[in-house]
């Protein structure tokens, strides 16, 4: 029997039953609030089935960017010349400043770089793993991209990879890819497996202008025309219009998924890779966690035949396993709040935050305290923001290509005063609560701020007392923090501590917003609208945004009910807005209704994630790779 079928023949179901059990428990401990993790408890349930463990360790990832040459490059579809591919496999590996190598450096994640085919003669770069089927593939705009035999052995190196990582201890697989043209390649993989048209599917892929897409678009059309691959037959669309390192990335989600280890996957590339290895063996799907959806159309229709649904939407443009990286910090910290959960009710853990009460007199605060914080607000440091927006237009990537960690890099330079913020900022968590609270709640705190590396302060807020002694509770508490962390959550508990998870944040929807999601009210009448019991809660949530604006903090939200409150006190002072970070739903879409903290580590997360961008990706120049010649990064890109 041949590699590849007796790999085949090993897939399995992943195991549904321990995922069940697990759900089982966490129903018993949350109490029926298990729902409020919304797919974050998706996530970790599918973790634990692919593991067969109700405990499984963190994982042992291993980043693998699989290089090779496509034929397709000659027809000028990308904005880089086809001797990128061996310039940016060098940079992997001898300047080690590729976007690869910061994300996997992020998520503490190996990092393995195999040429499966780069077009080049005697390469000879220390580190890089031969497994080469070819000197590149041939151009499917003129016929297959190569034989039959070529398309097995590209997935059978793919399993001998996956079995060699596997035996030295990687349990979990962050795959990505190197190849110039190889978005014009998963657009014809994609149409052709989900019968779509060129049109559906094709993408900018490294941000080409409208006349070269049109010619992309017209060259993945005339590529599916001519070689007519059968989407019966995913070896056949391989050989036809795909290419070295599609067909070895589908081997290595085979191999992983034989042996119960976890794929996560990445963006358009990686999906159509994916879409190769279901079709081989559809029970591979259980092993693969779908991590962010990108800018390419064809990853749409790709995740949908997949079954799977991303919860990061960070509009990243890149195959480099990026979004990926992000995604395995999110699932160590759920394997973390798992670990804390499952043992309970007897063997909670501590809870080390700091307690603050509101004073039982109230302050005198009049509009002048108001006024003097909207009258001193600092403008951000566009000198600094102009600085770190010209170097991430120069490092080694597409240009814009990845979305909105590039804004959240540019916001935090702009605030600190610094084009190049150090990665490892404070970071704290002020999380507003009632006289008492929800012991749960405390616990599911603990464990997502450990995950977040953020200090917690918990800030009890008493009723019946005027609004402007609760906004100067908050103000006092975001003015305090703000001084000593740079990165400051927001976030807030349940109002009564007995009542489910998301209640606070439903009762807010429903009597400040507008059923299509819209504020309902003007600023200065909002607060006369929401529920008396809340506003309490309102005034300390708007004096520690403004206070923590004032003294420029980035303010990373946490659920619902502090997502509503930040609007409106964006309304109500617009200089606040380039300080907060709404993180759910504008780039985390888990239906996470949980409260008091998660969400807003997730955003810190993605904080340190941007951070890592700018600080470890070398630029073009210094990498000695080639700068785009067509798009908008003809024009801004300098080497």
């Amino acid at each position: 029997m041949s590699l590849l079928n007796r790999t085949l023949t090993a897939i399995e179901p992943a195991n549904h039953e321990l995922a069940q059990q697990a759900a089982a428990q966490l129903t018993k401990v949350m109490e029926g609030d298990e729902d409020s993790l919304g797919l974050l408890k998706d996530l970790l349930l599918k973790y634990l089935a692919i593991t067969g463990e109700m405990h499984p360790a963190a994982p042992d990832k291993c980043t693998v960017i699989c290089c090779a040459s496509h034929g397709v490059a000659a027809e000028a579809v990308s904005a880089y010349p086809e001797e990128t591919t061996l310039q940016m496999t060098k940079s992997y590996l001898i300047g080690q400043g590729a976007a690869a190598n910061a994300f996997a450096n992020f998520a503490d994640s190996e990092i393995f770089i195999a040429d499966f085919g780069i077009k080049a003669d005697n390469i000879d770069i220390p580190g890089l793993l031969d497994c080469r089927i070819g000197n590149g593939t041939d151009n499917i705009a003129q016929g297959p991209a190569m034989s039959r035999e070529q398309a097995i052995a590209a997935l059978e190196k793919g399993i001998e990879l996956a079995e060699k990582l596997i035996s030295e201890g990687f349990d979990c697989l962050l795959p990505g890819e190197m190849g110039i043209a190889n978005t014009t390649v998963s657009a014809a993989i994609c149409a052709a497996i989900c019968n779509k048209t060129a049109a559906d599917v094709t993408g900018r892929g490294t941000n080409i202008s409208d006349e070269r897409l049109a010619k992309k678009t017209a060259i993945v059309e005339k590529a599916l025309n001519l070689n007519q691959p059968d989407n019966t037959d995913a070896i056949d669309v391989l050989a036809k219009v795909g290419g070295f390192e599609f067909g070895a990335i589908a081997g290595l989600m085979l191999g992983f998924a034989a042996h119960h280890k976890a794929v996560i996957l990445d963006g358009s590339n990686c999906a159509a890779a994916a879409l190769i290895a279901q079709d081989l063996a559809p029970d591979c799907v259980d092993y693969f966690l779908p991590s962010h959806r990108g800018g390419e159309p064809a990853q749409t229709f790709a995740l949908e035949k997949l079954g799977l649904t991303p919860i990061l939407h960070l509009d990243l443009r890149l195959g480099e396993a990026c979004g990926s990286s992000i995604l395995a910090r999110e699932l160590e910290t759920m394997l973390n709040l798992w670990d804390v959960v499952s043992h309970l009710p007897h063997d909670p853990v501590e809870t080390p935050f700091q307690q603050a009460y509101m004073p039982n007199l109230a302050p005198k605060v009049t509009n002048k305290t108001f006024d003097f914080y909207l009258s001193t607000m600092q403008d951000l440091d566009t000198q600094a923001m102009e600085a770190c927006k010209e170097r991430l237009d120069n490092l080694v990537k597409p240009l814009e290509s990845l979305g909105a960690l590039e804004q959240i890099a540019t916001e935090i330079a702009g605030i600190m005063g610094d084009e190049l913020p150090n990665c490892d900022l404070d970071r704290a968590l002020l999380c507003f609560t009632s006289k008492v609270s929800n012991p749960l709640q405390m616990q599911l705190t603990a464990a997502s701020s450990q995950s977040a590396k953020a200090d917690v302060t918990i800030a009890h807020v008493r009723e019946c007392l005027p609004l402007t002694a609760a906004f100067d509770f908050g103000r006092e508490q975001g003015e305090f923090l703000s001084l000593s962390y740079p990165l400051l959550g927001l976030s807030m508990t349940e109002m009564d501590e007995h009542a489910p998870f998301g209640t606070t944040a439903e009762l807010l929807r429903q009597e400040l917003l507008n059923a299509d999601g819209s504020l309902k009210y003007p600023a200065d009448e909002f607060l006369a609208h929401a529920p008396e019991a809340v506003q309490p809660f309102i005034g300390a949530m708007i004096g520690a945004i403004i206070a923590a604006a004032h003294n420029s903090a980035f303010i990373i939200l946490d659920d619902e009910a502090s997502e509503i409150i930040a609007r409106y006190t964006e309304l109500l002072c617009p200089a606040v807005r380039p300080y907060i970070l709404h993180v759910q739903p504008l780039l985390v879409k888990a239906n996470c209704t949980l409260p008091g903290g998660l969400i807003a580590g997730l955003g810190m997360d993605i904080a340190e994630a941007a951070l890592y961008m700018l600080n470890y990706m070398r630029t073009f120049a210094e990498s000695k790779v080639a700068i785009a010649s067509d798009g908008p990064g003809a024009q801004r890109q300098q080497n």
